[in-house]
């Protein structure tokens, strides 16, 4: 069975079945008015709009005419009261009702009732019961109910209508990025230039990519260089630098230099593509609550009929009341427990607040995982490219000698020119920081595990670790404390050696990210344990936790053991959310009770992860589980509004107390009331 993205309905996957391929994905309709409404929302709203004037522009007159005029009146000397009300009625049941109709048969079929076959039962009885009493007034009691017909069906359209644009406000995020994909590229092949539709390139094409144009399809530069607005993927404002070998970004933009580009993913497979299908699905799943009420839903509906059968003949055969009176409350009690506003609960919610997580860069795979993420009470954070940069920054210089700092960074880093190591790296950027020259070296010799020996202009250069600076014969003991220091923080410490003498130290290691301290800190007041997991050593996570502000740290732990661990503390009764970016991640990640993959790491921590934070910004952690609390208060908010609606009005319809016309009104309003709760959401600030 599969379930219609629409309306909720399980559907069997028969032959016969209506449904809709989109991007390579298979859905199941109940009925053609769901179908329509999923790949032609504007023009069905179009036709929701239509249905909904011509329900009142006849719905009202017949209103008017039934409770101010007379049968006697004038007015109708030509035309009987009740017959130009038959003429007015009719339309709105079989024109604008037709819909009902529709959803009914579709349920029969389907072995399931739903919220249309309450209406089309309801005011067909209320059409039918006045039809008969038109023409052959002899068989029931006098009395037509035409316009609860004609007004409950204009007002249920009307809740729908306002339902299907608050749900395209909300789904706003998904055509915003959709709007954001490129449709053509300038393909190159022989030489030659050619325009052709995005869909069109496959893997390996070249294609260039002008200032100001939006970059077709994910890709690595082979020629030229430029800057690229990737805010639309990370939410920085400040452009990004590429050049040969650069990996680029389809559907962002291209704005000082002319670009030449090799496809490496293209269709589906590209990040703007896999954004948008992550968003789809996440307002297309359910959470388990979500379910609960589908399973309430299905059970609610044969039960209400009970109650409305059972009201009628009460009335009537029980309580000696005319077959008039029962049957106004059958009708009442048909309308009034149409299931609408408890269809709606959670998926509203979830439209809205998947919504908004994608608008601030947090991807939610599923309503489940935003559920998962509300029960969350531990956090576990992976230590390199999560808590920290992922990479080494020089942190500390120590002046020994006649050196100052610029000096000693500038030689030290002439001396790892030549070297493919991180610490070369760290020390170049922090060179280019300084702004100091960098030389090349010659004689250049690397000692693998210990450092490097190099001539930089006239000077025998010595840069490297303990062990190097003992086995060259020079003095350290003067600085063992201070280096014993950054070491337990840490850090690792590295001497410079100008011709034997200790010049200097210059300490490197990878630091915190902007904002982690202020996210543990925050997690902690939203009563969270947080840990650091890490397969580093332990005097180097103890050292990132310090800063951090975390005290539970677990090091030294091999990737399958990450999840082992994970496993231990869920078997303590903790529910645990796993933060990582690396494929060492992967499995604590999908152990974790939730898996939240930063945006910035491998592909594989990202599939198995059920959060995605595209801006590589810790506090989206904090957006993240801010945001599930949010929306399962609104879940929560909306399924009680639901509950409490119908608890309260369906016994108060049976003891005949709701006229059907206030019945259409109240069940329009608590539909409209649901998904107006759930846009609110729009308003809680997650970061």
């Amino acid at each position: 069975m599969a379930k219609d993205p629409v309306c909720g309905m399980f559907v069997e996957e028969g032959p016969d079945a209506l449904t809709a391929e989109v991007r390579g994905v298979k859905y199941y309709f109940c009925s053609d008015t769901c179908l329509q409404t999923f790949i032609a929302p504007a023009r069905e709203i179009r036709l929701l709009r239509i249905r909904t004037a011509l329900s009142f522009v006849l719905g009202i007159p017949t209103l008017l005419i039934t409770w101010f005029l007379a049968s006697t009146s004038p007015i109708f000397v030509v035309l009987p009261k009740d017959l130009l009300l038959f003429i007015l009625a009719t339309p709105v049941q079989f024109g604008a009702g037709w819909m009902f109709y529709k959803g009914t048969w579709h349920s029969i079929k389907a072995r399931s009732a739903n919220m249309d076959s309450l209406i089309a039962v309801g005011t067909s009885a209320a059409w039918l019961y006045s039809t008969i009493v038109t023409f052959a007034p002899r068989l029931l009691p006098q009395g037509t109910y035409y316009d609860a017909s004609t007004l409950i069906i204009g007002f249920i359209l009307l809740g729908k209508l306002l339902e299907h644009t608050m749900r395209g406000r909300a789904s706003d995020s998904v055509r915003k990025l959709l709007s954001l994909k490129p449709s053509t590229a300038r393909l190159v092949a022989d030489g030659k230039e050619i325009e052709v539709g995005v869909e069109e390139l496959k893997v390996n094409d070249l294609f260039r990519v002008r200032p100001g144009e939006k970059i077709a399809t994910d890709g690595v530069v082979v020629d030229g260089a430029s800057t690229v607005d990737e805010k639309m993927l990370t939410g920085e404002s400040m452009p990004v630098e590429k050049g040969v070998g650069s990996e680029v970004f389809g559907g962002t933009y291209n704005q000082t230099g002319l670009l030449t580009v090799r496809a490496t993913k293209v269709g589906s497979d590209t990040t703007l593509s896999q954004i948008i299908q992550l968003v789809e699905e996440a307002q297309a799943a359910q959470a388990p609550v979500e379910r609960l009420a589908d399973r309430i839903s299905s059970y609610f509906v044969p039960l209400v009929v009970s109650v409305a059968v059972l009201s009628l003949l009460g009335w009537w055969l029980v309580g000696g009341r005319p077959f008039l009176f029962g049957f106004t409350a059958f009708v009442a009690v048909l309308i009034i427990a149409c299931p609408c506003a408890l269809g709606l609960a959670t998926p509203a919610a979830i439209v809205v607040g998947t919504g908004k997580g994608a608008q601030k860069g947090i991807l939610v795979k599923g309503g489940e995982n935003l559920e998962r993420a509300y029960k969350v009470d531990t956090v576990v954070f992976d230590k390199t490219g999560t808590l920290t940069v992922g990479e080494p920054s020089v942190t500390d210089v120590m002046v020994l000698g006649d050196l100052d700092e610029k000096k000693l960074i500038s030689l030290a880093a002439s001396a790892e020119k030549g070297s493919e190591h991180p610490l070369s790296r760290a020390l170049l950027r922090k060179a280019g920081e300084l702004n100091v020259p960098v030389e090349e070296p010659h004689d250049f010799e690397a000692i693998p595990g210990r450092g490097v020996k190099a001539i930089v202009g006239a000077r025998k250069i010595i840069f490297g670790n303990r062990r190097l600076a003992q086995d060259s014969g020079a003095s350290i003991e003067a600085v063992e404390e201070q280096v014993s220091r950054l070491e337990s923080e840490g850090k690792t410490a590295m001497f410079l050696i100008v011709e034997g003498n200790v010049e200097g130290v210059i300490a490197v290691a990878d630091t915190l990210k902007p904002h982690a301290s202020e996210v543990v800190s925050q997690l902690k007041k939203l009563g969270m344990k947080v840990v650091l997991l890490t397969g580093d050593n332990p005097a180097t996570a103890n050292a990132i936790a310090k800063q951090a502000g975390i005290e539970e740290v677990i090091a030294e732990v091999m990737p399958a053991q990450k999840a082992e661990v994970v496993k231990k503390l869920k078997e303590s009764g903790r529910r645990v959310a796993m933060v990582g970016d690396g494929i060492n991640d992967a499995p604590a990640l999908a152990e974790a009770d939730l898996g939240i993959a930063i945006g910035s790491g491998t592909d594989i921590a990202i599939e198995t992860a059920g959060i995605v934070l595209i801006k590589d910004d810790l506090r989206d952690v904090l957006g993240a589980i801010r945001l599930s609390r949010a929306t399962m208060r609104k879940i929560r908010q909306n399924l009680f509004w639901a509950f409490a609606y119908n608890t309260v009005l369906i016994p108060v319809a049976a003891f005949g107390l709701l006229n059907p016309i206030l019945a259409g009104v109240a069940m329009a309003l608590s539909s409209v009331t649901v998904v107006g709760n759930s846009l609110l959401l729009n308003r809680v600030v997650i970061q």
